[in-house]
């Protein structure tokens, strides 16, 4: 087999923008999708979701120009080939364009083989209990109703993205406990790196007082250090953001060095699924759970979930919320049921079906093979 072609969407529908921070402007979200073509009639399609202030991304699109001509005429099977000759030794790339293009390598070994991506990767299972991944919304009375709605809708843990500012998060958190007791709802606090070390004991110990499961970003996630002392200091767990450690030697110290609680990253932050599976390794290594995200559009949560089901290294799939935003182009979205789970895809790849016509129409920008 050989891939024959490549194009490139950058796709911005006009979609309702959110903010997860006090200091954030509300977020263009852009969704950058690859569609990678084979002499075998067979397709690999992939997406990273991007979030940027003030316009929308296109680094990630023009990052994949200089890839793209490396693809053609290539054996898409060679996933670790490709992926070795794509990462550039010399100067960073951004860690979503390879993504992109690795998931669709595995998309297409998917539909070669008639199997799922999740199944390739190990099959643990094929369901993840899910949390409803909130914006920030205006006031605590909105986030009480809104925590109503999820619970009605079969949630039975929620994440708050917050104002990021210590006082009035733990307000959020203490109003949210006093409403939903222990029994009835799990709760997270992600503040989006925004903390001190002080500020983030003083919460951390609040938010083991209340109950809550995890105690998420509250450091940059290189200050290693800081981490270290928080993760010791209290009982909480402790997660980074997942976003910033990009390289394997790093990631494997601070599992060494036992700096968080569980571990986070996704796909798109390491570079894809083929190096995905190396991240998992390290964490099944140190006997710690790795608490991927999903957050973000259809096809990028979708391949998150598939490195979920298949190493069953994650407690939760993040089910971004409210859905409208994140499910525009697809035939099939991935949505948490009445019993609190997200379920796999049945089809084979990524096992979702793109509506190439909708993608095409929110097109901003676009890049073809046959035109480079």
């Amino acid at each position: 087999m050989k891939i024959e072609r490549v194009e490139v969407h950058v796709v911005a529908p006009k979609a309702k923008r959110f903010t997860w921070s006090h200091d954030l402007p509300e977020q263009y979200m852009t969704n950058t999708v690859i569609r990678i073509f084979t002499d075998e009639g067979i397709e690999g399609a992939a997406g990273v979701s991007n979030y940027t202030s003030y316009d929308f991304d296109r680094y990630t699109a023009e990052t994949m120009r200089h890839m793209i001509p490396a693809l053609i005429g290539r054996d898409p099977l060679q996933r670790e080939t490709i992926w070795s000759s794509l990462w550039s030794r010399v100067f960073p790339l951004s860690p979503g364009a390879l993504a992109a293009i690795d998931i669709a390598l595995w998309d297409i070994l998917g539909k070669q083989r008639d199997l799922p991506i999740y199944q390739l990767l190990g099959g643990t299972t094929n369901r993840m209990l899910s949390y409803a991944s909130t914006p920030l919304f205006e006031d605590i009375a909105t986030y009480l109703n809104f925590v109503e709605q999820m619970v009605n809708q079969g949630f039975q843990a929620i994440k708050f993205h917050c104002w990021c500012l210590p006082e009035k998060d733990l307000e959020l958190a203490r109003a949210v406990r006093k409403e939903f007791p222990e029994e009835s709802v799990t709760f997270m606090l992600d503040v989006e790196n925004n903390y001190d070390l002080s500020n983030s004991l003083r919460v951390a110990r609040e938010l083991e007082d209340l109950a809550f499961t995890w105690f998420e970003a509250p450091l940059m996630d290189f200050d290693l250090e800081g981490y270290q002392s928080l993760t010791n200091r209290t009982n909480v767990d402790i997660l980074p953001s997942g976003n910033w450690i990009q390289d394997l030697p790093a990631y494997e110290r601070a599992l060494r060095e036992k700096c968080w609680s569980r571990a986070r990253t996704d796909v798109t932050v390491c570079g894809g699924l083929t190096p995905a599976k190396k991240y998992m390794a390290l964490v099944e290594t140190v006997g710690m759970k790795c608490e991927i995200m999903s957050w973000g559009n259809t096809l990028v949560s979708t391949a998150n979930l598939h490195l979920m089901l298949g190493t069953g290294l994650s407690s939760y799939y993040e089910q971004s919320v409210p859905y409208d935003p994140y499910g525009f182009g697809m035939h099939d979205t991935i949505r948490t049921q009445q019993d609190g789970y997200v379920y796999a895809p049945e089809g084979p790849g990524l096992g979702v079906q793109i509506d190439w016509e909708a993608m095409e129409s929110a097109t901003i920008h676009k890049l073809d093979s046959r035109e480079l």
